[in-house]
């Protein structure tokens, strides 16, 4: 569910049943021509469907951070405030690798290998299962 479906008059009433926030990270530098920029926010939509899709039900999606990449401190800065504003669990998720990425405020990043390689939507499945079942796995 994308943030911006939820009327004030609902959150009280929904807020029990989405208790994670889904926070997407371009990783756009702002050096992009347009048309990268596009092919970016594009495969971040692609990751996003592994998450947003199977598990609607409990997830509240919040804007991107367009050029968060090599910002780690903003970046766990917001997960730190989200979990204030009541959330469980954060998941980061991007298009690019942010394996490199220290942020101990996310539950769980979702990303490309090093290599570029996106995760399967079986491995997804099974880490944000994991992450709600409180196994680590």
């Amino acid at each position: 569910m994308k943030f911006s479906d939820i009327a004030k008059e609902q959150w009280d009433e929904l807020r029990p049943y989405l208790d994670t926030c889904l926070l997407p990270v371009t990783g756009m530098t702002g050096l992009e021509q347009p048309h990268e920029a596009r092919i970016a926010l594009e495969q971040l939509r692609d990751v996003m469907d592994l998450v947003e899709i199977p598990f609607k039900g409990r997830i509240v999606t919040y804007p991107a951070m367009h050029y968060g990449h090599g910002e780690a401190e903003l970046i766990n800065r917001t997960c730190q405030s989200l979990k204030g504003a009541g959330f469980r669990f954060v998941i980061l998720i991007s298009a690019v690798s942010l394996n490199e990425l220290e942020c101990p405020e996310a539950d769980l990043i979702i990303c490309p290998s090093a290599d570029g390689e996106a995760p399967s939507a079986a491995i997804v499945s099974k880490a944000v299962q994991a992450l709600w079942n409180g196994d680590g796995t």
